[in-house]
Order: C-alpha cells, then sequence, then structure tokens
C-alpha cells in the first residue's frame, strides 16, 4: 500500500484556485518562523487573524504586480539616500552646536521673564502699600476736619446765641428808648461822671470810661432851651409842619434803606447838617473823623483829671488837656477821640464832643432803621430824623450840654 500525503493533490488547500497559493510568496520567508516557539505563541493570534488574511489575499493578489514594479525602483534611490547620509551627517556637529546657544538663549528670557515677575510683584507691593496709606491719611484728615468743624459749629451756635440775646437785648432798648426820650439806666455813657462813679465802679481805671459813637446825644428842652433847670420859665408849645418834599425823600429812601449818600435823602442831609456839623479848623483831621462816624469806629472817652498827665507807651496824643486837636483853639479838654485802630489819641473840647456826638446818634438810628429795629411807622420815624438833623444844626451853631446838664 502506498503512503499518501496529508496534502494530496485532492487537498482544496492546494488546488489551483486556493489562495494559500498566491499568499506563499509572502507566506515563504517567514517559513524559518514556523518553527520557532514563538509560533506556538501566536498560533492563537494567528487563527484569529487567518479569515482576515483569506479576505485580504485577492486584494494582495492585484498589488503584488505593483510591488514587483516598484522594488527596482525604490531599490535604484538607496545609493542616492545613501549618498546623503555622511551629508546629513556633516550637519550633525553644526546643529548640535547650536543647542548649547539656544538653551542659553532661553535661559536668559526666562531670567528676565523672572525679573519682570518679581518687579511686577515689588510694584504691586509698594502700590497696595501707598494705596493703605493714602487710606489711613485720607481718614484721619477726615477725621481731623469733622472735629474742627464740629468745634466750629459749637462756636457758631454759642455766637448765634450771643447774637440773639443782643438782638433781643436791642429790640427791647429801641421799644422802650428813643433818642428823644431816652432810658438813662440802658444808656450809661448819658450820664455824668459824678454819677457813673456812684452807681458803677470805673472801667478802666481812675475813672476812665469808654463810649462807642453809637452812643445817644442829649434831647434839647422844648423850644431849644439850654439854660440851667433850676432857672423857670414859662412853658412853650412847640408846633411843627410837615416838610412835603423832605419826607417824600424820606419814604424812597425807606424803601430801601442804606448808608449810601448817592441817595436824595442822605444826600440832602450830608450837604446841609453831616458836612457842615464836621466841619472844623483841621480840615485832614475833620475827614478822618467823618469817615471814623461813617464805620463806626470812632471811639470817645471822658480823661480823668487825676491821668491828665499821663501819657500811654502805645499811643500818640494829639492836642493836650487845654488845647482842642480839631478847632485847635485853647480850650478845656474833657474827652478824647480815637479814630478806629490807629494808635493816636486827639484831644476835643465840649463843643466838638457835642457835634460829634449829634452826627454819631444820627447814623446810629438810620442803622437802626435799616437793621429793621425801629417799630414805629414812617411819619414818627421821620420826625425823629427831623428832630436829630435839629441836634446836628444846634450843635453846629454851638450849644450843647454840659455834665452839670446832662445830670
Amino acid at each position: 500500500m502506498s503512503s499518501t500525503s496529508p496534502l494530496s493533490s485532492t487537498s482544496p488547500l492546494l488546488s489551483s484556485t486556493s489562495p494559500v497559493l498566491h499568499l506563499s510568496p509572502l507566506v515563504l520567508p517567514l517559513a524559518p518562523l514556523l518553527s520557532s516557539p514563538l509560533l506556538r505563541h501566536l498560533a492563537p493570534l494567528l487563527r484569529h487573524l487567518a479569515p482576515l488574511l483569506l479576505h485580504l489575499a485577492p486584494l494582495l493578489r492585484h498589488l503584488a504586480p505593483l510591488f514587483h514594479h516598484l522594488a527596482p525602483l525604490v531599490l535604484s534611490f538607496a545609493p542616492l539616500v545613501l549618498s546623503f547620509a555622511p551629508l546629513v551627517l556633516s550637519f550633525a556637529p553644526l546643529v548640535l552646536s547650536f543647542a548649547p546657544l539656544e538653551l542659553k538663549l532661553k535661559d536668559k528670557e526666562c531670567e528676565r521673564l523672572s525679573q519682570v515677575r518679581d518687579q511686577l510683584e515689588q510694584e504691586l507691593e509698594e502700590l497696595t502699600a501707598s494705596l493703605f496709606e493714602e487710606a489711613h491719611k485720607m481718614v484721619r484728615e477726615a477725621n481731623v476736619k469733622q472735629a474742627a468743624a464740629e468745634k466750629q459749629l459749637k462756636e457758631a451756635q454759642g455766637k448765634i446765641d450771643v447774637l440773639q440775646a443782643e438782638v433781643s437785648a436791642l429790640k427791647t432798648m429801641v421799644l422802650t428808648s428813643t433818642p428823644s426820650s431816652p432810658n438813662r439806666q440802658a444808656h450809661p455813657q448819658l450820664l455824668s461822671p459824678g454819677t457813673r462813679s456812684k452807681g458803677a465802679s470805673p472801667r478802666h481805671g481812675g475813672g476812665h470810661t469808654r463810649n462807642k459813637s453809637a452812643s445817644w446825644a442829649l434831647p434839647l428842652a422844648p423850644g431849644g432851651n439850654l439854660d440851667p433847670p433850676s432857672v423857670s420859665l414859662q412853658p412853650v408849645r412847640e408846633d411843627k409842619e410837615m416838610d412835603n418834599v423832605l419826607y417824600a425823600e424820606f419814604l424812597t429812601w425807606k424803601d430801601r434803606p442804606s448808608l449810601d449818600r448817592t441817595s436824595a435823602f442822605l444826600g440832602r442831609i450830608y450837604r446841609e447838617d453831616i458836612g457842615p456839623c464836621l466841619s472844623f479848623t483841621k480840615s485832614e483831621l475833620s475827614q478822618s473823623v467823618q469817615n471814623a462816624v461813617e464805620n463806626n469806629s470812632l471811639t470817645i472817652e471822658p480823661v480823668a483829671v487825676s491821668t491828665l498827665p499821663v501819657v500811654k507807651a502805645n499811643a500818640v496824643e494829639c492836642g493836650g488837656p487845654k488845647k482842642c486837636a480839631l478847632s485847635g483853639l485853647s480850650r478845656s479838654c474833657k474827652h478824647r477821640i480815637k479814630l478806629g485802630d490807629r494808635e493816636s489819641y486827639y484831644y476835643i473840647s465840649p463843643s466838638s464832643r457835642a457835634r460829634i456826638t449829634a452826627v454819631c446818634n444820627f447814623f446810629t438810628y438810620i442803622r437802626y432803621i435799616q437793621q429793621g429795629l425801629v417799630r414805629h411807622d414812617a411819619e414818627q420815624m421821620f420826625w425823629e430824623v427831623t428832630r436829630l438833623r435839629r441836634e446836628m444844626t444846634v450843635a453846629k451853631l454851638g450849644f450843647y450840654l454840659t455834665d452839670t446838664d446832662q445830670g
């Protein structure tokens, strides 16, 4: 019996149409591996890949001629590629030489960025610290300003209280005292030096008292009688008639009261009364006195006999106890005046004092009208202004009351 091979000619794997024959060019190079131990490990994988290989066999069969034609072409490029290998290898040291330089550049860039980061962090810290310091400074300043504002508010409230009390006192004084009938208790400057020394102690020592330019004038007796009160006279009735032109000028001024001399009312009084009443021999000093009266900055002081020889160290005294600084005449001067903030005192005669006091009384009354402190009707105000104008005229003519008459 002849032996038969497991792969006989009748076997389907060896038939001319079997895919194995078409894979033989690929499988034959792998023949040495078929007997290796690796095959035993790969056998399970190959069993799973066998169906895939069977499906890929037709594609590989068609690509085999293509691979067959391309193989010589690829092999022809092999020498050319190999010829470039030395050239490429020759560039390798040059490329490697640039590597340290590039690393240094990278290190410098990293160092620069690190410095920038540190600088930004430092600036951010400084900015934060300065912002906090500025905020604390602003808070401190705000607290200081608030404390100062509160202090000023308290002081202002205290001043307001004082001013309100003074206004109330002034209103009471105006309602209870007028220049025609002054309240001597409310106006102690109207009392004689002897009466003042009995009722109150002097302020400045030795009987020195100070009367501002707002002091009231002494009223004249009806009919302009200036004789001593001990002389008895027959009562004289004084009649009066209103001047319509003067009254119209007063009403126009009263609608908008001011101390502007350009108004018809004050302009006439300046020409007819104030100017002549304050016109003394010393014209320059007369003008200074008028300015001080207008600004309410003139001070009249009685001079005590015991202090006449005394000269203040911080002031210059003009004239003297026996010479009037305004008229230049030798008269017994019992008062002296001070103009505003000047350091000079000027001795004045009783006649000069009466003229200055008359003008001061007029300005005091129209200031009260301007401030709304006079609660009389227009006609009563007008007659009071007219009476004050008459006092200026009488004083200009040289009539005045002595301290004995005032008492």
